[in-house]
């Protein structure tokens, strides 16, 4: 019998530290996923559950969007990934009767571990203007609610329709023609906060926003560089095909200020050999500073340029535009300014470039260690220029590959999950539809808090995440969420968002990827596409949490006839009756979807086409893959300051926390820890086990303070310090974000360090 959920919320500010590990998985890792596992579910429900995550008739984990490879073992899930199934498969039930016992003031008191450890809501819940807490309510008077405040609004762009990463393809493809038909392009989602920088270098430089890389390709390399990324915690299933491509013969490179256990050694638990022994995977660490990777980057490029035969004369001079104006530019790139960007020695670059030189296929991974500082897309087209360099797009076994992490966050966007749609696109719904979507941009995240902080927008609806806690500037953030007329968030668990509301709110509960959907055409399935293109189906086959739950899709359509009534030509019953039929128009607006109810059929999933990847073809505005030039940014700190990052802890799955554990790093009961390298500590006067406050400084002068973290001396680069999101989300400025992309900037947030005001 699972167990119960916890009654007290835990400290998280004294936690008992020790060192960090060297290596990743291994028995404790399965340790560790059974008990959370039983914990939530219970053993023979662990056991029917895990068994069909990531397999070709099961479910796609909830967890990121690392594909699936061809052959899959049994159990072919990660740690994480089986908490995340743990989760959303819990035993455990937030009813009417729980918000009874829990104002909603009392509930904003609560962490967002407690929250989340109640188990799953049950039932659509409302508060009303002047409430004080959540009581139950009908399906149809919720969608009255939702409808009178929509269709009293002054503007359609009085409304925002944000979209976490999980939401399905057809759900998503769904929600965007729902958003558009009702007269708003404002669709910001959780791309918005993590790969948009990625996104906004890849279509400028190679004519697609996204990697040019599959699975196979990895296998294939003989060089996979690893930057900004921590596969250990955040993706551990590519620790797999990091180990098949080091037993193939690849080198691996990897470009992080902190050190990785699942980058030293990979303890792979489905062979005996790996369990034990394991595989040490890192070549060469390359312990960058934060922000220091376009230098290096560029530097590399310039020790190409002057090496002779290096450059890949033949595939530049073809297909590539720019070359000269990036030649002059990277020529000029300087050593002493390199090496003080990036904290790294003159030997450690060298060797990089020899391994560099050595591969005829190299693959750049990133994450959001790339993404998310204010010159994240001038980076990642210099990683561009790198790769283009020696030919390494559209040639097997290279190419760019930003690792995504909600398991279909890549697959919203192709379905049209965008404030900035492209007009081809809107063009596509409005033969397919019959009517004309409006054509502005749209609100992305960022802009969103603005538009809600000035009055601009007054009806917040989430299909599902946490975008209080996701968000940056936390006070900021929560004060402009409290000036809507209504806040709607449809969710599976209990979160931070649902205490911060607008005048009014509603939570809408809604089936997880485990679960079984039938709807009146029968058992139904929905598809997502993972961080590589592929996309395959998903099907749950629990029964239901609660028996008042709805699908993502059903909520959209019932919606949607609510919101537009019969003016409305869209098949809005329909739909949800047979998402089969959401797909045919899906293959007929969005292309790589021809005959999609056909193709993702095949248990394997299917490619999604990649003009670079599959044609060396780049549409792009030159037709060619474009070469660029900018000048070469990092972050300077002024005496006295480090430079943070935020990051998740091994427990957590972005703002979800599945426990107060971070094991690799060797942090145990506790999430207020703040890592320094001891050199930076001692010059600060910061003892190991001290109790600071973070103040973050930017140039608004606007003081922003996370108080009572511990001090854990701890081998990061020095200058550099580390704590967990979202806790540290209050110290990022709204403001400050990557230019073009507007990412926050939350991996580059100047701190000073002040005796804790909670002694």
């Amino acid at each position: 019998m699972a167990g119960k959920p916890p009654q007290n919320d835990p400290v998280q500010d004294a936690p008992q530290v020790a060192g960090p590990k060297h290596a990743a998985a291994g028995l404790p890792a399965i340790g560790h996923t059974l008990r959370i596992a039983q914990q939530q579910m219970g053993v023979k429900r662990t056991a029917l559950t895990l068994l069909r995550v990531n397999q070709k008739d099961g479910f796609d984990c909830p967890g990121c969007a690392w594909p699936e490879p061809e052959h899959r073992h049994t159990a072919e899930f990660c740690e994480n990934g089986a908490k995340a199934v743990a989760e959303e498969a819990t035993l455990r039930r937030v009813t009417p009767d729980f918000f009874a016992a829990h104002p909603v003031a009392d509930l904003a008191t609560r962490s967002g571990y407690w929250l989340g450890q109640q188990g799953r809501l049950t039932h659509p819940m409302y508060l009303a203007e002047g409430a004080d807490r959540y009581e139950a309510v009908s399906w149809e008077r919720a969608f009255d609610i939702v409808a009178e405040e929509l269709t009293g609004l002054a503007s359609p762009d009085e409304a925002l329709f944000y979209t976490s990463g999980r939401t399905s393809n057809e759900a998503a493809f769904l929600y965007q023609l729902f958003a558009r038909e009702f007269g708003t392009n404002n669709l910001p989602d959780c791309s918005n906060m993590c790969h948009e920088s990625s996104g906004s270098a890849l279509n400028e430089t190679i004519g697609v926003g996204k990697g040019s890389v599959l699975l196979d390709d990895l296998y294939r390399s003989d060089l996979i560089i690893v930057a900004g990324q921590n596969p250990g915690t955040n993706h551990p299933r590519m620790l797999s095909a990091l180990e098949k491509a080091k037993a193939n013969g690849a080198k691996i490179i990897t470009v992080n200020p902190l050190p990785e256990a699942g980058m030293e050694r990979f303890k792979n638990p489905q062979t005996p050999q790996g369990m034990f022994k394991g595989a040490a995977l890192t070549d060469l660490f390359l312990q960058i500073r934060i922000g220091g990777d376009q230098a290096l980057f560029r530097l590399l490029n310039k020790l190409i340029l002057d090496t002779e035969g290096a450059v890949d004369e033949a595939f530049v001079g073809e297909h590539t535009h720019g070359y000269e104006e990036f030649a002059e530019a990277a020529r000029a790139a300087d050593w002493d300014e390199t090496l003080t960007a990036t904290g790294l020695t003159r030997a450690q670059i060298d060797e990089a470039l020899s391994m560099v030189l050595a591969s005829k296929r190299t693959i750049v991974c990133w994450a959001m260690g790339l993404t998310q500082h204010k010159h994240s897309v001038p980076t990642i087209r210099e990683v561009v220029n790198f790769l283009l360099l020696r030919g390494n797009i559209g040639r097997p076994g290279a190419g760019v590959c930003p690792v995504r992490g909600h398991s279909n966050v890549q697959g919203d966007r192709t379905m049209g999950i965008f404030e900035r749609p492209a007009p081809a696109f809107l063009d596509a719904l409005e033969k397919e539809f019959g009517f004309a979507p409006p054509r502005g941009h749209g609100y992305d995240v960022v802009r969103a808090i603005r538009a809600m902080r000035d009055d601009k927008a007054k009806v917040f609806f989430a299909m599902g995440g946490n975008f209080v806690s996701a968000s940056p500037d936390t006070e900021v953030t929560e004060a402009a969420m409290r000036r809507a007329r209504l806040t709607v968030h449809v969710s599976t668990k209990l979160n931070r968002s649902h205490a911060v509301t607008g005048a009014r709110a509603l939570i809408l509960p809604t089936l997880g990827r485990t679960e079984r959907d039938l709807q009146g055409g029968g058992e139904q399935f929905v598809t997502v596409e993972d961080s590589m293109g592929m996309v395959h189906a998903s099907r749950g086959r629990l029964e239901p949490a609660s028996g008042h739950l709805l699908s993502e899709p059903a909520i959209v359509c019932r919606l949607a006839r609510r919101v537009l009534g019969a003016e409305s030509r869209t098949p809005w019953e329909e739909f949800e009756k047979d998402y089969a039929t959401v797909r045919d128009r899906i293959a007929r607006v969005v292309p790589g979807f021809d005959d999609f109810n056909t193709r993702v059929a095949d248990p394997a999933g299917f490619a999604l086409p990649h003009a670079p990847r599959d044609e060396r073809r780049f549409p792009t505005a030159t037709g060619k893959a474009n070469f660029t030039a900018a000048p070469v940014e990092y972050p300077k700190l002024p005496a006295g300051r480090l430079l943070l990052q935020t990051l998740r802890s091994h427990d957590q799955y972005n703002t979800t926390i599945y426990g107060l554990d971070d094991r690799y790093r060797g942090i145990k009961n506790g999430r207020r820890v703040v890592l320094v390298n001891p050199d930076d500590a001692r010059e600060l006067g910061l003892a190991d086990g001290s109790y600071t406050d973070l103040v973050s400084e930017w140039k608004d002068g606007v003081e922003r303070r996370a108080a009572g973290f511990r001090v854990v001396h701890y081998p990061t680069a020095r200058g550099c310090a580390a704590a967990y999101y979202p806790e540290t989300n209050v110290l990022v400025p709204l403001d400050a974000t990557a230019d073009t992309s507007n990412t926050p900037a939350s991996k580059s947030v100047v701190v000073r360090l002040e005796q804790s005001t909670t002694d």
